[in-house]
């Protein structure tokens, strides 16, 4: 296993995410440039197309509202599973912030999985699916519960068998697909309710819009801190990760010190067979993080401070202080969204 320091290239990325942020700041206040929003009852804010991160559209793509509804149906079908127990959404519960709140989710047969179940919101947004990427699409994600005997533990023989059974599903599939049930069909359907799963208006997409009341002052502090660190480096773009991979485990061995190597935590290495890729993850997404307890691929991190001591020790090298990992967990929280105009 590589416990070697920093590459230079990643400090690269630290340094300058750290450097972008500062010029970003002095371009928006150059003296004789007027600030594009009201300043900040402790700070002067800036916003737009400077910042690193972009605010959700208020709704999501235009897509097929017939497939939306047949995906939703079938991502609540336990039927999907060998044992009619297990659906889409006993791990990824929408009024849970899309996940189950365990370390490891359960399957058939009160199976444990044996790596952190994601968010299912916002994941249209994401470049790869799963921890380690091995889906490209949220079409093939759907593909590996369904097959995995710990998960689902059916076939998609044994799935269409079931929906075929009664008239409903042949009806609404037969409304939207003229070739009817087919796998590709069941997994464009859900997909398609999945990319309608998006959560917009936030308390920070709000003060990226220029609402500088949004944010509270130690809010806002964290933000600066978030971004002075290097954090946005991966965390940065419309869905604040989601968009590349990387090491866990940067400044300090995080394997070595927190227990023994499972084939989950080999991340893309268990895909590829590139000793580059071991331990290497996709970055997860950060929006609506305070609800998807616990943290990371393991589950390790019971709370939001934990994760930020963690990521600052290994990601950054850093030794967070108590005032600053409030500071950061207090940003991290104006990140819960809506769905379909309510309150997560």
């Amino acid at each position: 296993m590589d416990t070697s320091p920093a590459t230079p290239s990643l400090w690269i990325k630290i340094i300058l995410g750290a450097v972008l942020s500062t010029c970003f700041y002095a371009l928006e206040f150059w003296p004789g440039k007027a600030p594009s929003v009201p300043p900040h009852p402790h700070y002067l804010v800036f916003t737009g197309s400077g910042e690193p991160i972009t605010p959700l559209p208020l709704a999501p793509p235009d897509l097929d509202q017939k497939k939306v509804a047949l995906g939703r149906k079938l991502f609540n079908e336990p039927k999907l599973s060998h044992d009619n127990t297990i659906a889409c959404a006993s791990c990824h519960q929408l009024n849970h912030g899309g996940v189950d709140s365990r370390k490891y989710s359960l399957g058939i047969y009160g199976q444990s999985g044996n790596i952190n179940a994601p968010t299912v919101y916002n994941s249209g947004y994401n470049f790869r699916q799963f921890w380690n990427g091995r889906a490209a699409t949220l079409e093939q994600q759907v593909d590996g519960p369904v097959n995995n005997p710990v998960e689902m533990g059916s076939s998609w023989s044994e799935v269409i068998s079931k929906l075929q059974k009664g008239p409903a599903y042949s009806i609404q599939f037969s409304g939207s697909y003229p070739d009817g049930i087919t796998v590709g069909n069941i997994e464009n359907a859900i997909a398609t309710f999945e990319r309608s799963l998006i959560t917009p208006n936030s308390r920070f997409d709000k003060f990226l819009k220029g609402d500088s009341a949004a944010l509270t002052s130690k809010e806002f502090s964290g933000y600066q801190l978030f971004k002075s660190y290097g954090c946005i480096s991966c965390h940065q773009g419309i869905n604040i990760g989601g968009n590349l991979y990387e090491k866990l485990g940067i400044m300090r061995p995080y394997f070595v010190e927190n227990g023994h190597l499972t084939e989950a935590d080999m991340g893309r290495y268990a895909i590829t067979r590139n000793l580059e890729d071991m331990n290497v993850f996709k970055v997860p997404s950060l929006r609506n993080v305070a609800l998807t307890a616990p943290y990371l691929h393991d589950g390790s991190a019971p709370t939001l401070e934990d994760a930020v001591k963690i990521m600052g020790k290994y990601q950054l090298g850093l030794d967070l202080t108590t005032e600053d990992i409030s500071e950061i967990v207090a940003f991290l929280k104006t990140l819960t969204g809506e769905y379909n105009g309510n309150p997560l």
